[in-house]
């Protein structure tokens, strides 16, 4: 015997598209859809999305870098996963208004004026009366009262049956608040609006023409008019989001769209020509107000339209908006001057362009790449109570064992009220060394006077961008640089000076009288002015490099608890005598004249002082001092095509009305059954056949105090029944 699968093989076809359409179109389904999209909007709104991996890889790791890049939670709304999610979306809820949509239709044209009238005694609002009309007369009064009210009503006449079981009579049935189930289709029809919308304003369509048009991402770099085609996009691409960066006085044409593997360049239908950049600030330093007025120029008729472009008030042309999107640098010049931090270093000068080529230096033993990162017109920092910008307090009040964030630390180190100053230009650049590790600087072109008299310079340096920058504040001489700072620090290397500057404190600090401490003095003031310079480093067994934390871990070192605090007091006192000598050698060697022991040059010591300690700490050979600049500011907009936009627009709306109609409307039916006098049987038990008995029904999708209200209002009205008073307590 055999056995044709002929016949399996045709059924199971149309039984699995059955199955398939029933799973697409089940209420689960599409709400394990919207689950899964509510959560990757979640994760879309808490990871900054389009970061550079470096981003990621400084924050959360390699590995986490890696996973969020391989599942495209980086770029989660223009990611594949979450268009097909979108998609099926779609496909899910519009077979749900398909299938659903002709019962509701026809359920809301269907007045169920059929119903048995022993079916009514079932209803849990009910009510019974006897009319003093007859029952045609009623069913018309019924009717009107209720059409009056805004039912839609049906009347029909019924004949008795011919075994007796049912009698004739009047049904009159009637229906309100349509509008629900309407609201069901206009909600569930928003829904595929919106997605739809998305999909269309989304990356999809930019991505199709990469997969079907022959266009690729570019991944390269260099000038945008050198970009091959087959990166570019036509104006005649139906969507598309993009930002353009147009310098003052300057022209664009072309934005860029960033793919999660490089770019491609969109073409627009017209240039924009950046007439006028506006920029006004709060007293915080904030953008107040950022506007662009800009000239429109159509690439094909030659037609110029001069705009103004702010915040929230796009310009719109030839179905393209353009938005205000924020402010760059666009191209400003500076010029920097390099500031020796290190023995080996030489000063030397510098021109360039923020954002443009960087330069190779080559200073002592360290090959290093500058790049030129951003330049800062205004800064406003906060100076309560001096601020973490603040100079620091007297050298001979310093803790051995304080840190050294103290000093070269954040600015965010205070609870007082805030004291806002703006302290001029700033110029942020990157020294990125031979293995590609790069560090970011922040420095000031002034010197600020952070409320204690002595105007410091001051130096940020950071490690990672997420991290916030710290400070070194190196001292302004009268002259107002760095030059006194830089002659001190270079006569405290030189070991013929630190001998001179020894000499000089013990004649003027030894008694005559007891010459045998002459020794003694220059004993301590050699190992203290060795261990600060970091030139007995190896000697005094101490890790640091110099500066105050040397002198604090050889005093942990070699001196016992009980007596470092008095020991440290001593060696703090002879090093700022010390030092003092070395700043006025330093300057007698550029013919300058010699500080007086007043509080004046003992504030600039102490400051020179902190910082030639932390400057121990400086990661730079040099730093990098802007002289001047030439500010150049630019736009950056952001150019949208989006026909899904209106689109949405209208899924918004309908969702609001529907999802008011399904919560606000109640969906109600009447039905009032009206026979004569002798009742449902017609047996009128010789009683008068001009009454009429008078069965009411109401239904209501939702059962609320408001419908009780309506039945009782209803029950008096049509049947003339009292309202029920509320039970006593």
């Amino acid at each position: 015997m055999t056995v044709s699968t002929h016949g399996l093989r045709v059924h199971r076809g149309p039984q699995l598209l059955r199955a398939a359409v029933e799973l697409l179109s089940s209420m689960r389904f599409a709400i394990a859809l919207l689950t899964v999209i509510c959560i990757a909007s979640i994760i879309g709104t808490v990871l900054k999305q389009h970061e550079p991996i470096n981003n990621y890889i400084n924050q959360f790791g390699p590995f986490w870098a890696e996973l969020f890049r391989a599942a495209r939670l980086d770029s989660v709304y223009s990611a594949w996963w979450f268009m097909l999610i979108l998609l099926f979306l779609v496909i899910s809820t519009s077979l749900c208004v398909a299938r659903n949509t002709p019962r509701i239709l026809i359920d809301l044209r269907t007045f169920k004026e059929d119903i048995r009238a022993q079916s009514l005694k079932a209803f849990g609002q009910r009510a019974e009366n006897r009319l003093a009309e007859m029952p045609d007369m009623a069913a018309n009064r019924i009717g009107q009262l209720l059409v009056s009210g805004g039912w839609k009503v049906k009347l029909q006449q019924r004949n008795a049956s011919a075994d007796g079981k049912a009698a004739a009579g009047w049904m009159v049935a009637a229906r309100a608040g349509g509008a629900h189930k309407l609201g069901y289709i206009a909600a569930h029809s928003a829904i595929v609006l919106v997605c739809i919308g998305g999909l269309l304003d989304g990356d999809l369509v930019v991505r199709a023409q990469t997969w079907f048009n022959g266009k690729s991402v570019f991944t390269g770099g260099g000038m945008i008019a050198d970009v091959g085609p087959e990166h570019r996009l036509s104006t005649a691409n139906p969507t598309f989001r993009g930002n353009i960066l147009v310098p003052e006085g300057g022209r664009g044409n072309v934005a860029i769209l960033n793919q999660a593997d490089g770019v491609l360049l969109q073409e627009l239908p017209f240039t924009i020509e950046l007439k006028k950049f506006i920029v006004d600030y709060y007293s915080t330093g904030m953008p107040k107000l950022f506007a662009s007025e800009v000239v429109l120029h159509d690439r094909e008729s030659g037609e110029q339209v001069p705009a103004r472009i702010e915040v929230n008030h796009p310009a719109s042309y030839k179905g393209v908006e353009i938005y205000q999107s924020s402010f760059d640098d666009g191209g400003s010049t500076v010029k920097l001057k390099a500031v020796p931090m290190a023995a080996a270093a030489k000063p030397f000068e510098v021109e360039g362009i923020i954002g443009g080529p960087s330069t190779e230096i080559t200073n002592g033993t360290d090959k290093l790449t500058l790049e030129y990162a951003a330049l800062r017109v205004i800064n406003v920092e906060n100076f309560a109570d001096g601020g973490a910008m603040g100079s620091g307090a007297d050298v001979r009040k310093v803790d051995l064992r304080h840190s050294l964030e103290s000093r070269l630390g954040a600015a965010n180190k205070t609870n007082k009220p805030k004291v806002l100053r703006n302290i001029g230009p700033s110029i942020g650049y990157k020294l990125r060394d031979a293995s590609g590790q790069a560090r970011e600087y922040q420095n000031y072109m002034v010197p600020v006077d952070a409320g204690d008299g002595q105007p410091v310079f001051l130096l940020g340096m950071r490690e990672k961008p997420e991290d916030p920058f710290r400070y070194l504040r190196v001292p302004s001489d009268e002259q107002g640089s760095m030059d006194g700072f830089v002659r001190m620090r270079t006569a405290l290397g030189d070991p013929a000076t630190r001998e001179r500057a020894i000499q000089r404190y013990i004649a003027k600090a030894t008694d005559p009288k007891r010459p045998e401490m002459a020794e003694q003095l220059r004993v301590s003031a050699a190992r203290a002015l060795a261990l600060f310079s970091g030139a007995e480093r190896a000697k005094a067994d101490a890790a640091s490099q110099g500066g105050w934390q040397a002198i604090a871990e050889f005093m942990e070192a070699n001196v016992p608890e009980a007596e470092r605090e008095r020991a440290g007091t001593v060696l703090v006192r002879i090093l700022n005598d010390v030092l003092f000598e070395v700043l006025n050698l330093s300057r007698e060697g550029a013919g300058l004249a010699a500080l007086p022991n007043d509080e004046k040059s003992q504030g600039y010591l102490t400051q020179a002082v902190l910082a030639l300690s932390d400057a121990h700490f400086y990661p730079a050979p040099v730093a990098m001092m802007m002289t001047d600049f030439t500010q150049v500011q630019a736009s950056v907009f952001q150019v949208a095509r989006a026909p899904g936009k209106n689109i949405v627009y209208l899924g918004c709306l309908l969702l609001i009305v529907g999802i008011f109609a399904m919560l606000y409307v109640r969906e109600r039916r009447l039905w009032v059954w009206l026979t004569p006098g002798g009742g449902a049987s017609g047996d009128n038990d010789g009683r008068d056949t001009s009454e009429t008995v008078a069965t009411m029904a109401f239904s209501v999708n939702r059962k609320t105090l408001d419908s009780d209200r309506e039945f009782e209002h209803l029950k008096h009205k049509l049947l003339a029944l009292k309202k029920e008073e509320p039970a006593s307590p």
